[in-house]
């Protein structure tokens, strides 16, 4: 019996969302008077592994083979399937990002397990066993009980504390054990972004809206954001008419982010942009329409004309950087 957790790397590093996870399930499995194990694949070295280890994973399964450097949805779910049978895994935690969306589905099928999408908190309740998940776009929430032998968790991302341990993991490799046949994904080309903070790893995101009213008006948005260490987005009218590139583009159909601080200048709040934004920690809105319903999911607001008030929030941060 064990909870295992599948974390993700990035050309063979984990990320913040793979050390909130471990401690996620780390604390899951004290709950269930069992151990976590962290489930690694692809290249990765020991070095990086065992810093899993400090967030509380008992034991780290690497498994490695170099058909598995590229994510393959189908692939993924099989392999971790079999993993989740030889540990005896009673909850499987992923992250609700896009590869964990990829795979819970998959896994609560071949598992017959039943799925928590996009868990925020521990379990309410062990036995029976109930998560607190958000529904409607983040706009209401729900208690779902989970009666399954084996179950499956999407964390949110952002949403959980890391915790930091003494523990020191054992690593153990493992040979993957697949039909290369099932990778079916196959990457010709690979294009990386350079110089600009990857908008799903950012801690401060500005975003600017319609009410920015035109790509030429963007100068002020871009300086914050460079002062601020932040990333730069956009609303979904704002890309379509051009005046940003797409990959900036937050939304229910765009990119789903949960940042520290995310700042909305000139955005209204349609349904579909909050879904994308609901689970950043603080949000700060400004529009000229106290009404907008984004005033409703921020923490704090300012209603006026973002020409007039954004030189001066640059000015303010500015003097506060002492450049």
């Amino acid at each position: 019996m064990s909870v295992l957790i599948f974390v993700e790397n990035w050309d063979g590093k984990f990320k913040k969302l793979s050390f909130e996870l471990v401690s996620y399930g780390a604390r899951l499995a004290e709950m269930l008077g069992t151990q976590a194990v962290a489930l690694s694949i692809g290249n990765v070295e020991n070095s990086e592994l065992e810093k899993l280890g400090k967030f509380g994973a008992a034991q780290i399964i690497n498994a490695v083979n170099d058909h598995f450097d590229v994510f393959d949805g189908q692939a993924f779910s099989a392999l971790i399937a079999g993993f989740v049978k030889q540990e005896g895994a009673t909850v499987v935690v992923l992250s609700n990002n896009n590869s964990g969306k990829a795979i819970a589905p998959r896994l609560s099928v071949i598992l017959k397990a039943g799925l928590g999408s996009g868990v925020s908190k521990l379990p309410l309740s062990i036995t029976p066993f109930i998560v607190y998940t958000k529904v409607y776009s983040g706009n209401a929430f729900s208690n779902l009980t989970i009666k399954t032998d084996v179950k499956i968790l999407t964390l949110a991302q952002n949403s959980f504390e890391l915790i930091e341990t003494e523990n020191k993991a054992i690593v153990k490799n493992a040979a993957i054990d697949l039909e290369l046949a099932s990778v079916k994904t196959k990457v010709n080309e690979v294009q990386k972004l350079s110089g600009k903070i990857l908008l799903t790893d950012a801690d401060v995101v500005v975003s600017g809206g319609r009410g920015m009213k035109s790509a030429e008006n963007w100068g002020p948005i871009v300086e914050l954001a460079e002062l601020l260490g932040a990333a730069t987005a956009c609303s979904r009218p704002v890309s379509d008419e051009g005046w940003r590139p797409h990959e900036e583009h937050t939304g229910q159909t765009g990119k789903i982010i949960a940042p520290n601080l995310y700042i909305a200048v000139g955005i209204s709040g349609a349904t579909q942009h909050l879904a994308g934004v609901s689970s950043s920690k603080f949000i700060v809105a400004i529009n000229t329409d106290k009404d907008a319903p984004i005033f409703s999911a921020a923490q704090y607001g300012i209603v006026g004309d973002a020409s007039k008030i954004l030189p001066k929030l640059v000015e303010a941060v500015k003097e506060l950087k002492g450049k």
